[in-house]
């Protein structure tokens, strides 16, 4: 009997104890929580804003938050900012979605042909991915928009230009690296195409990595649009959006904080939000950190 208890005893020692579930942190829950609203709010926007954002209200100009009518206040203008931030909200997302996906899209594609040809095309990608990257993006916007005017299909095309030289790099690399491991060279061997090969077995591997790049790359993208906004060469009138709010509200900071404050603060919290979100994906989703 004690030899059979203990012949048990290093048998259930060596068992590996259960991993503790991690649970998703009150911050990531209060981020998810946001950008659920602000997507809803994007979303419902032509049904939900109280007014036209175009609508003018000159009796109430510059009414201070709380007033019966305008629950945000007015601008000077006396335009209700509730209404004009729930456009911007939405003009703002549209932009920021736009450029991130186009930025990916691109990035990607180039990354897959360096690793795919590799010598002399991995070379020119390379060259312009290290240019992208040298180069000031906010001097490049500038002069685009400059010369080439300003249109919203133009300012989302050229937003989509930011970053794209990071997914280019993950991309090769990783693309690089999945044909080292062998199983990309065996699909190609039994006759599937290139493209085949990149999108269905390669991709779907490093989907998890672009996909958290990407979470990382949105806060960015939106602030550099509200920037370009501010300064007046991003979403022009009458359209709004947030960057383009705050540029109208700051000559009104002392006499009517509210124009400006409200869409600093969606920006603030909006951004935040991404951030723990994507940081918490990459905890969740890149296996060397695990």
């Amino acid at each position: 009997m004690a030899d059979i208890t203990a012949s048990a005893l290093p048998a259930a020692a060596a068992k590996p104890a259960p991993r503790p579930k991690r649970r998703v942190p009150p911050v990531v829950w209060l981020g998810l929580a946001w950008l659920v609203l602000i997507i809803a709010v994007a979303l419902a926007a032509d049904w939900i804003q109280p007014y036209r954002f175009t609508a003018y209200d000159l009796r109430n100009r510059l009414s201070p938050p709380f007033h019966p009518l305008h629950w945000l206040g007015t601008d000077e203008l006396g335009r209700d900012v509730l209404s004009r931030l729930i456009v911007s909200v939405r003009i703002s997302l549209l932009v920021a979605f736009g450029a991130t996906i186009i930025s990916a899209v691109l990035g990607t594609v180039m990354g897959f042909l360096a690793a795919h040809f590799r010598g002399w095309v991995e070379q020119i990608v390379l060259m312009l991915a290290d240019f992208q990257a040298a180069m000031p993006f906010l001097i490049l916007a500038l002069s685009v928009l400059a010369f080439f005017g300003n249109g919203l299909t133009l300012f989302i095309c050229l937003m989509g230009l930011y970053g794209w030289e990071r997914y280019a790099r993950i991309a090769r690399g990783l693309a690089i690296s999945a044909g080292a491991q062998g199983y990309a060279g065996a699909v190609r061997q039994i006759g599937a195409s290139p493209s085949r090969v990149y999108l269905r077995h390669i991709l779907p591997n490093i989907a998890s990595t672009l996909i958290v790049s990407m979470t990382l790359t949105f806060p960015e993208v939106i602030l550099l649009e509200s920037g370009l906004s501010f300064l007046g060469l991003g979403v022009q009138p009458p359209m709004t959006s947030l960057g383009n709010m705050v540029g109208y509200g700051r000559e009104y900071l002392t006499r009517a904080p509210w124009i400006m404050l409200a869409p600093a603060a969606t920006i603030v919290m909006t951004t935040l939000a991404v951030s723990l979100v994507g940081d918490w994906l990459r905890d969740k989703l890149d296996p060397t950190l695990r």
